[in-house]
């Protein structure tokens, strides 16, 4: 079976400074990808290229054959391509109703019966933003905001979620707690980009890894084949 999202060949950067280099990746139906390695390495780069907040300058971006290279965030994203960017995803100013009511409207899917049981589960999920429904974005904490930004992006019913560091700057009893939800959406089947600082999680959750550095692939395999390998862990992640 071909992959849902497919990477090919990609050269993109920041205008003159090229970050990805000839980078490929293969994100298949139902499954989670970790994208890993060094601070610099273009693993942000690489989701923003395929969200298509950044141009590429070569290469392909596919989804389920489709091309997605060349079109704007908007249209990538009601193709079924949704980002939870690294620093959060919300609206500061509008209240937790109101940013999720948004994502509900902006979902491929616009049976309502639908949006209403998507509502309930993240509730479910995260009873904590039932409990702020009338609060503004702005004023929760850290890990109520990225528990926002991960509810907003299920009910936008993406195909494939990309998740760019969703534990940065938390407590460990916060993010145990997000990936406990993002576990849940893999036991439901949906596709998953992930880049993560933790690699404990990263590798729990993974089907397949993939290290960059420089730009590059570096590595590709499944989570045991990492874990086996102690120094292409200490290369690459630091001895993580």
């Amino acid at each position: 079976m071909p992959p849902l999202l497919r990477v090919d060949g990609v050269f993109a950067g920041y205008g003159k400074i090229e970050v990805l280099h000839d980078l490929s990746i293969a994100v298949p139906e139902g499954a989670v990808v970790a994208l890993l390695g060094p601070n610099g390495a273009g693993k942000t780069t690489t989701l923003r290229a395929i969200s298509g907040t950044i141009p590429i300058q070569r290469g392909s971006v596919r989804l389920g054959g489709e091309r997605l290279h060349g079109r704007s965030p908007f249209e990538i994203a009601r193709r079924g391509v949704v980002l939870v960017p690294e620093g959060r995803g919300v609206f500061p100013g509008l209240n937790v109703r109101e940013n999720l009511a948004i994502a509900a409207r902006a979902a491929r899917d616009t049976n309502g019966s639908s949006r209403q049981e998507r509502m309930a589960r993240v509730f479910d999920a995260f009873p904590r933003l039932r409990e702020r429904i009338d609060q503004r974005a702005g004023t929760l904490s850290g890990g109520e905001q990225q528990m926002l930004a991960l509810s907003r992006a299920f009910l936008a019913e993406p195909r494939v979620l990309l998740m760019d560091e969703i534990s940065m700057g938390l407590a460990p009893r916060i993010v145990e707690q997000l990936f406990d939800s993002v576990a849940a959406l893999k036991d439901e089947g949906m596709t998953i980009l992930l880049v993560e600082q933790y690699l404990t999680y990263a590798l729990k959750l993974a089907d397949v890894c993939y290290i960059l550095a420089k730009g590059r692939v570096s590595f590709v395999g499944e989570p045991d084949e990492l874990r086996a390998d102690a120094s292409l862990v200490s290369s690459y992640l630091g001895g993580e």
